[in-house]
């Protein structure tokens, strides 16, 4: 049985991270809905930022994956590794 892969970031971190993205999010929608200008340059403004918000999550997501794959790769690996010392043995002697 494998141990559990324990967080490596604490909840009020994540607190923290989700927070200041909301007050981000938040304060761009109320500057871009004051914002002096056509209805046309905040339609196209809050287009911009929807899509920016869409293009921060997926790099997001596409680091985590590629860190991710990295570490079943060098956990396979470091099993491999575990096994073939575990099946050595520097006395053996050969061909006797």
């Amino acid at each position: 049985m494998t141990a559990p892969v324990p967080h490596r970031t604490t909840s009020a971190y994540f607190l923290q991270a989700v927070a200041s993205f909301a007050f981000a999010t938040v304060a761009l929608v109320l500057g871009i809905a004051y914002l002096p200008v056509s209805a046309w340059m905040r339609a196209f403004l809050a287009v911009g930022l929807l899509y920016e918000i869409t293009s921060a999550f997926t790099l997001a997501k596409v680091i985590r994956d590629r860190q991710e794959e990295g570490a079943i790769t060098s956990r396979v690996d470091q099993a491999r590794l575990e096994k073939l010392l575990s099946e050595h043995d520097p006395f053996k002697v050969e061909g006797i």
